[in-house]
């Protein structure tokens, strides 16, 4: 832990140039991440005082395979991104957090009352007591803390600003409280179930996985208590390869019913062999009884099955393929994932707006521009939102104007796979 005045100097002087190049990856953005970490200290010194203090960061994410198949106790293929949260902590003698998060009104939170609060429900405080309780029922420390947050995660748009966040909460009392020995794992569990019962958001585990451990990740739902981890090896700028996300600023309005039949459907087919989840129900077995399945259950569940059994596949390919070093396969595997969600699981559109299909055409527009510089597919639950591109480097330019000409400036997102989860920076 340093002072505010001793942060400064060293930021402004280079010593963590290199840090924040291997965090934030782009060369292009070391200028103004520099800036924003001197920002965001002061901003702590404005709001708290001279006090020695740790900086941490939280990323968002991106669901890279595996679409809608977390839920099923499926695989996923995941990473997180160079948008991240950072958080300015100092620790204080008294259990109580105080946070302030961007333009936002402080939250204090006092840690003596762990249990949830009804009146707390879906807001940041609920979030902070969640991740505090979440640690004490597992044996860590926790205690009071002043923080200042900026985050550049973008709500909305399918990276998971709230994982990103409660990572970077359970980050900050693992730095102030337990050395940084809490688990990115543990972290990852702690996040969700803050998100499930203190915040009122059921979720699953995917997405605070990815922010938490960081980089290309592959887990396995099999146990949902025991996740099976593992990093994948990926070099997308080896390859010259950047992710675009395409925001095409859809509502998500009116959707819920949608998100919530993906799940349901699967369950039913499930069911049908009295099971719960579509994973404890073998494929063949599903196609021996497919014909009673569409009496029972409709041909949507049967077709998102569908979905689920060859995703799986394909997941298993797209870590195969990386693990081998053989991109283009890899590129291919992600290829026919975008095309399973639009023909099988089908939440490219509600059903209830045909009219509207801003991520149908965000696809068909990418598969035209882009030919053989790149691959698309939807991102994350659908309907609405967001679609994600691995673009080659040198067609990256064109594809973000033809992309924005259509849904407008700062549609499209030039990210980097980082390769750091939760963490302390400074």
């Amino acid at each position: 832990m340093k002072n505010i005045n001793e942060y400064i100097q060293e930021i402004q002087s280079g010593i963590y140039d290199e840090r924040l190049r291997e965090i934030y990856v782009d060369e292009k953005l070391l200028f103004c991440q520099k800036q924003r970490y001197q920002n965001a200290v002061l901003k702590f010194q404005e709001l708290f005082g001279e006090k020695e203090v740790s900086v941490y960061s939280a990323p968002g994410r991106s669901e890279v395979s595996g679409n809608h198949t977390d839920h099923q106790h499926g695989h996923v293929l995941a990473a997180s991104i160079n948008l991240d949260a950072v958080g300015v902590a100092a620790k204080i003698g008294e259990k109580t957090v105080r946070l302030v998060s961007g333009d936002a009104p402080m939250i204090e939170c006092d840690l003596g009352q762990l249990e949830p609060v009804e009146e707390e429900k879906g807001s940041t405080a609920a979030l902070i007591r969640g991740v505090a309780a979440g640690l004490v029922q597992r044996g860590y420390q926790v205690g009071g803390f002043e923080a200042y947050v900026t985050s550049d995660v973008l709500i909305g748009a399918g990276m998971s600003s709230s994982a990103a966040f409660e990572s970077l909460v359970g980050t900050i009392f693992s730095g102030l409280y337990n050395d940084m020995q809490v688990p990115s794992v543990d972290i990852a569990k702690i996040g969700q179930y803050a998100e499930n019962i203190y915040f009122g958001k059921p979720c699953g585990l995917m997405d605070q996985m990815a922010c938490s451990v960081g980089g290309l990740i592959y887990i396995d739902f099999a146990d949902v208590q025991q996740p099976m981890v593992r990093q994948i090896p990926a070099d997308f700028e080896g390859r010259r390869y950047s992710l675009c996300i395409v925001d095409t600023k859809g509502s998500h309005a009116d959707l819920t019913e949608d998100y919530a039949a993906v799940p349901m459907e699967m369950k039913a087919v499930a069911a049908y062999f009295g099971k719960e989840y579509l994973r404890e129900v073998e494929e063949e077995d599903f196609f021996a009884s497919l014909a009673k399945i569409r009496e029972e259950a409709g041909d949507r569940a049967v077709l998102r099955a569908i979905h689920f059994y060859t995703e799986q596949r394909r997941v298993s390919r797209a870590v195969k393929a990386l693990e081998e070093d053989n991109f283009d396969s890899f590129l291919s595997e992600i290829r026919e994932s975008g095309a399973s969600s639009e023909k099988h699981l089908q939440n490219i559109y509600s059903i209830k707006e045909p009219q509207v299909q801003s991520i149908t055409v965000a696809l068909a527009v990418s598969a035209y521009y882009l030919k053989d510089n790149g691959v698309c597919r939807v991102h994350g639950g659908g309907f609405a939102g967001t679609i994600q591109a691995f673009v080659k480097n040198e067609a990256v330019d064109d594809y973000k104007n033809a992309i924005e000409a259509i849904f407008g400036k700062d549609a499209c997102h030039v990210l980097k796979i980082r390769p750091y989860g939760g963490i302390c920076v400074m």
